[in-house]
């Protein structure tokens, strides 16, 4: 068989499987092109079972462009919380502004203006003109790469750009005519579901009779790809901070500058720990330097707080990081306590007007939490955010914006997955008892 013959085979037997195979997925249910956009930024680096109950979340909060680019971004960023690579948010709402801004609040149908949106790349691209538009674009990601480097035993490293000009090249000669949209959403299922990376399911693959690596024996070694750098290990310690008096049943966090890594997301405090020597990699600190250096960061933002012990570890995964964290559980201590230094005047007289500040807010907000809940309204957003703002406190060193928060004040605030998990356990009581 030539190779002509061999692409009509693929095209024609892969949309024939996938219309019997498909998978019902709500993405699947309309051609809305938003929708379409919306599934596919969810979709990057995430499996199909954990974005569908945050797809269906986020499209019943924002369920169309204008109010997705209207929304408060802290609205956004609580949406896809724990659903990671936060950036996708960000990018996502800010595209949304440019389709309202440049295109009327729809979706554009030119590739260049499609592409031109921000977060949006070949792939995405190529993905909502053909599936939202039934346009003949290729849509080339990891998985359809794979399949095609499988059936015609292409050795070229994927991880090369031009691999990926000859896979679009490849792909866009196999869409049949009229057929975009079933095509490419085959391609990406076989993938997903039958060529997957380790162990190709072959007898059940709709175009394994004439797939090349298949018979030459090296569907177990295509795709070729340069392995990528593996991530650097970050010892890192990490406060959760048990407050005392008006602070009692709330835990101290903090929100991440507005640029850079986790923008303006909420964490708990947490310091870099030594660095390893050239070479090796950071292990554990023993707790009692640990405990030590994390009181001294606290202390350097203005916080007086008494390490307790190890209440866990935890580890936080990026592209090109990975956080080893340990987690010690501390105590709020009087920053005129007799067991801590003592505090300069300016700095003490400081604290204590900023204590007074944040002690007079509070009261006004909870006494306006009791008296909406008397009447049965809720206290407008923007009243309770300008309280709010009161109740925070920038940290003196890198200026961070701290703040003590309970179980409810988690419901509006967006954390990081592992902070999320770890805040999560100790309202539940996991941390009441820790290693000394």
């Amino acid at each position: 068989m030539g190779l002509m013959e061999q692409k009509q085979h693929f095209s024609v037997n892969l949309l024939d499987w996938y219309m019997i195979n498909r998978r019902d997925l709500p993405w699947r249910r309309h051609h809305n092109p938003y929708f379409t956009w919306v599934s596919e930024i969810m979709l990057q680096q995430t499996r199909v079972d954990t974005v569908i109950p945050y797809f269906n979340r986020f499209i019943a909060n924002f369920p169309a462009v204008q109010a997705l680019a209207e929304a408060p971004e802290e609205d956004v960023l609580k949406n896809w919380e724990g659903l990671g690579y936060y950036s996708r948010a960000r990018n996502l709402q800010a595209a949304a502004r440019q389709v309202m801004e440049l295109h009327g609040g729809e979706m554009p149908q030119d590739k260049q203006a499609v592409f031109a949106l921000k977060g949006v790349g070949p792939y995405t691209a190529g993905a909502i003109l053909s599936i939202a538009f039934n346009q003949p674009q290729p849509a080339v990601d990891g998985n359809v790469m794979r399949v095609l480097s499988r059936y015609f035993l292409i050795d070229e490293d994927i991880m090369k750009g031009s691999t990926r000009v000859l896979m679009e090249e490849l792909a866009g000669e196999l869409i049949p005519e009229g057929r975009a949209r079933d095509f490419n959403q085959a391609l990406m299922e076989l993938g997903a579901l039958v060529c997957t990376p380790k162990a190709p399911h072959c007898l059940t693959c709709p175009v394994m009779e004439q797939c090349s690596g298949r018979i030459a024996g090296r569907e177990l070694t295509l795709p070729v790809k340069t392995k990528a750098k593996p991530p650097r290990p970050e010892q890192r310690l990490v406060a959760l901070v048990e407050g005392r008096g008006k602070h009692r049943g709330q835990v101290l966090v903090r929100q991440r500058p507005a640029t850079g890594l986790l923008a303006r997301m909420w964490e708990l405090p947490h310091v870099l720990a030594a660095p390893a020597a050239a070479g090796k990699v950071a292990g554990p600190l023993a707790d009692e330097p640990a405990m030590a250096l994390l009181a001294g960061s606290l202390w350097a933002e203005g916080f007086a707080a008494r390490p307790e012990g190890l209440a866990t570890h935890a580890e936080h995964v990026f592209s090109h990081i990975v956080w080893n964290l340990q987690v010690y559980k501390c105590t709020e201590q009087d920053q005129g306590s007799d067991e801590l230094p003592l505090i300069a005047a300016e700095a003490r007289a400081a604290y204590e007007v900023q204590a007074a500040t944040k002690e007079m807010a509070a009261s006004v907000l909870d006494a306006a939490r009791s008296a909406s809940d008397l009447d049965g309204e809720m206290l407008p957003e923007a009243a309770e955010a300008s309280i709010n703002s009161a109740l925070t406190q920038t940290g003196k060193g890198d200026g961070l914006i701290y703040r003590w928060i309970g179980p409810k004040d988690m419901e509006k605030l967006a954390f990081p997955n592992v902070f999320l998990k770890l805040l999560s356990s100790y309202f539940a009581g996991a941390y009441d008892e820790v290693s000394e």
